[in-house]
């Protein structure tokens, strides 16, 4: 596991914000991206994971594709990156700037409308 500080990792998350095309920037709405050490109990229920899985990330919120009329006033969505789990997976610093990136983008999708089984087979036409 890499260890780095909670400072130098969210230094990591902001550059992988930045990094990320214009447009993503321009259509996220009322949400902001954190994070943690590690996802808490809550968190680890609504992310629904089996036993022994690591949650590198979680978006929490309403859709872009879900919001109605009615959607106004409501509190901020929000991503978080989990650095220990993102530690503990990451091969090298190189690598953990990888997953940030990737993980900031599956999350991003989540908040698009994405689902777990769609970005699945998005992520599957990578390979």
């Amino acid at each position: 596991m890499l260890g780095l500080d909670a400072f130098r990792f969210e230094r990591l998350v902001e550059q992988a914000v930045d990094a990320l095309p214009e447009w993503i920037g321009e259509h996220m709405e009322n949400v902001y991206i954190t994070t943690a050490a590690w996802p808490s109990r809550q968190q680890q229920r609504a992310a629904r994971l089996g036993q022994g899985r690591l949650l590198l990330g979680l978006y929490e919120g309403v859709p872009l594709s879900r919001r109605g009329r009615g959607y106004h006033l409501a509190t901020p969505d929000r991503i978080t990156l989990f650095q220990r789990p993102l530690e503990i997976v990451a091969q090298s610093e190189a690598h953990l700037v990888d997953l940030i990136r990737r993980t900031i983008i599956h999350e991003i999708a989540h908040h698009f409308g994405f689902s777990e089984e769609e970005l699945a087979r998005l992520e599957g036409a990578d390979d």
